[in-house]
């Protein structure tokens, strides 16, 4: 079985949760527009920007196009975004399992 973007995934369903699970997350993080009609990806598209923004880098950056930044800037940028979201997905899944296995 296939997702929407060609993606294979083992469990049907899962990769929905994963996403819902991804959501829930930036929404807790206060990552998302207050009408709740955004995906997950123009959700993380969106906050890109505003961090790069707060490192000051904005306005080096052509529409789309980062290819006038460094590794280093663009890593800084997915670094302040990776780190939050990622931390708080494991947070939120021990929650889960420790919830389940009661």
């Amino acid at each position: 079985m296939s997702r929407d973007d060609g993606r294979e995934i083992l469990v049907p369903g899962a990769g929905q949760a994963l996403d819902n699970l991804k959501l829930a997350v930036a929404r807790d993080l206060g990552v998302t527009d207050t009408q709740k009609t955004q995906t997950y990806q123009q959700i993380l598209d969106s906050w890109k920007y505003e961090v790069a923004g707060e490192l000051g880098l904005d306005k080096r950056i052509n529409g789309e196009y980062w290819g006038n930044l460094t590794s280093k800037e663009c890593g800084k940028v997915g670094g302040r975004m990776g780190g939050k979201i990622g931390g708080n997905m494991v947070k939120k899944m021990i929650e889960f399992a420790e919830q389940n296995m009661r």
